[in-house]
């Protein structure tokens, strides 16, 4: 039985205007328990050891360029005041200006750009504003010195690897349990198909810049400051995966973006490095568009 590989594209818009956004990928029912609590002290060896064994897996560090108080006020003011309005209002805009009801295929492309390229420097703004030491921003990406045996490429390669894995495991089970379903996306193919200029967009947006800022936003910015505010590195990844996926809107999807975010979070905090997680978050979207072109 051939089993298609059933891939969301990470970066959300909305379909205002014949926006693209998705390969479909049927959500799946899945319960995740969890506490937001930050971790009691263990009063005993035994506990204080599988603490330092499991904190021992994330190299983040705790001391953040946010303060503690200004993790919500802030992610609330990039999600309501930047994220929903360009991404999910962008392209009706620009059918507005344009005075067209549907956009062609090249002009979505390379509106697309300009959205995601105004919303990525939205973001850089905000969080410098918010940031204790502005100047250190691009500190996100260099980290902190790792300890031997933790190179980013690796952690981005088996990253990347087990992403991929996870996404045909899921297909197949899809399959089994549901039925062959068409994943293919009609708007998202035929920008593909619409010349040389739209192609280029789209692997423009989707393989760097939607990339680049997902995750200085959720990995780099809120993964970060959730550890720095005494929470595990496995809640802490939980957390900021529940967000990424609701960031998306896609309640069909959103199992799927939970666990990607969980297995890009968890590449993040094992390298240190948020390089790591945007190779494999490239990655995967290059992945996402070639089979879209192909099939």
């Amino acid at each position: 039985m051939s089993v298609a590989p059933r891939l969301y594209l990470l970066p959300c818009t909305a379909n205002n205007g014949g926006g693209i956004g998705k390969v479909a990928f049927p959500s799946r029912t899945l319960s995740i328990v969890f506490s937001s609590r930050p971790p009691l002290k263990a009063s005993s060896a035994r506990n204080g050891g599988a603490s330092k064994r499991s904190q021992g897996f994330s190299v983040l560090s705790s001391d953040t360029l946010w303060d503690k108080g200004s993790l919500w006020s802030t992610t609330g003011a990039y999600f309501f005041g930047l994220h929903i309005p360009l991404s999910f209002g962008g392209l009706s805009v620009v059918s507005q200006i344009l005075h067209q009801t549907t956009l062609d295929p090249q002009t979505q492309a390379v509106s697309l750009v300009i959205i995601q390229t105004l919303e990525l420097l939205g973001a850089l703004a905000l969080l410098g504003y918010s940031a204790k030491h502005p100047s250190k921003l691009p500190s996100l990406f260099s980290g902190q010195e790792a300890p031997k045996g933790r190179n980013w490429i690796v952690a981005s390669a088996v990253g990347f690897g087990f992403l991929m894995l996870l996404v045909f495991l899921a297909s197949f089970l899809a399959d089994r349990l549901i039925g062959p379903k068409d994943v293919n996306n009609p708007v998202l193919k035929e920008i593909l198909s619409s010349g040389t200029i739209a192609r280029s967009s789209c692997f423009l947006v989707y393989c760097f810049i939607t990339p680049l800022m997902e995750e200085i936003v959720y990995r780099g910015f809120l993964l970060s400051s959730l550890i720095s505010s005494n929470f595990q590195w496995q809640h802490a990844v939980i957390i900021s995966s529940c967000i990424f996926s609701a960031a998306h809107l896609s309640v069909e999807n959103s199992i799927q973006l939970f666990l990607i975010g969980c297995v890009l979070g968890s590449t993040c905090c094992w390298s240190g490095k948020l390089s790591s997680s945007f190779v494999v978050h490239s990655l995967y979207n290059a992945a996402t568009l070639i089979y879209t072109i192909l099939s």
